[in-house]
């Protein structure tokens, strides 16, 4: 995980994304399969409440996947086995990083959603691109209509972008700048009854390269309007932030703890990506990405501390994500097992 002769898995994702989201330019969607396995749903979760160890951590119906995790499975098998799979391993919802599904044959997106919906799969929401030099680009800020129609056409109630808002820069006047395309996006997004996110990376807690006493994420929140404009939370990410940019360039302290982003403001974090990690203090990003259960990210706590305020039990979304899984229907059962086993601490 360095930015020298090792993948940086960080600029992979993004690129990899960014590749697979353009080739969703069309009307189509992508698709995953995988190797059978025992159920891991609702079945493990109603055994479990059973056997007296608590209410349940994860909400009912709110156990989504990220689809670019089983890009794989897309490119190769098409969406309906994969939908199979998901359903079986007890996923509710489903978020799109893209709407072609490769050698599986073409697929409009009124049969994409009917495959959703057909395997009891809710499509909560979409990857897309921010901007791009083509103007031609299947992204917001090139061809915003259409991607709203398509969101619109699957009936999506969330429609994002996993790019930071570096587009002018990593100045505090750059991200004031991106807020506001971000603030159109999300206006548009609303009108037709979406909310407009963005996924973060590590970089987004850096600090402004014009005045390094100011945060970047805290810029984003602070010019995007409430009410436009929400945040999906990477908490891998987050937690790498933190790993990374608790300390101002010269030195000082500057801690902060993703959690309490959220406890500060619920509303606005609609989505999140659970992705875990193994502690690697030697690692530039502080964590190896792992399967969700196999890190040392504590689920218990983070999601708990969001679902135990008031009225926010049923007001979020878990999509369980892997950049890079071994082997995807694997990482896609266990990740749903563990998160399923999770209990509330009496």
């Amino acid at each position: 995980m360095s930015r020298t002769h090792h993948t940086d898995p960080e600029l992979t994702h993004r690129l990899s994304r960014r590749g697979m989201l353009g080739v969703a330019a069309g009307a189509t969607a992508a698709a995953l399969l995988g190797a059978a396995a025992a159920p891991a749903g609702a079945a493990t979760e109603t055994a479990s409440a059973a056997a007296g160890r608590g209410r349940p951590v994860l909400p009912p119906g709110r156990l989504g996947i990220q689809l670019y995790s089983l890009r794989d499975k897309v490119s190769t098998l098409g969406f309906a086995p994969v939908f199979a799979e998901l359903k079986k391993y007890g996923y509710d919802e489903v978020e799109f990083a893209g709407y072609t599904q490769g050698s599986a044959g073409p697929i409009t997106l009124a049969q994409l959603k009917r495959l959703a919906r057909d395997h009891g799969l809710n499509p909560i929401g979409s990857h897309v691109g921010y901007y791009a030099d083509d103007p031609n680009a299947y992204t917001f800020a090139q061809n915003l209509d259409k991607v709203l129609d398509d969101a619109q056409a699957l009936g999506l109630k969330h429609i994002g972008t996993a790019s930071g808002p570096f587009r002018y820069g990593s100045t505090v006047d750059a991200w004031k700048r991106a807020a506001e395309e971000f603030n159109t996006y999300g206006a548009a997004a609303r009108a037709r009854g979406m909310k407009f996110y963005q996924h973060n990376h590590s970089e987004e807690f850096s600090f402004a390269t014009d005045n390094p006493k100011v945060r970047l994420y805290d810029v984003l929140l602070a010019e995007t309007d409430p009410k436009l404009v929400y945040l999906e939370m990477d908490i891998f990410w987050a937690y790498s932030g933190q790993f990374r940019f608790s300390k101002r360039p010269d030195g000082t302290p500057a801690p902060f703890e993703p959690l309490d982003y959220v406890l500060k403001q619920p509303h606005r974090y609609p989505l999140f990506h659970v992705k875990d990690g193994v502690s690697d203090p030697g690692n530039q990003y502080g964590y190896r990405m792992t399967d969700v259960g196999d890190g040392d990210i504590d689920y218990q706590r983070f999601i708990s501390g969001v679902t135990r305020l008031h009225g926010e039990r049923l007001a979020h979304h878990w999509q369980a994500e892997h950049d890079n899984p071994a082997e995807s229907f694997t990482f896609a059962r266990r990740s749903s097992a563990h998160l399923h086993s999770l209990r509330e601490k009496c």
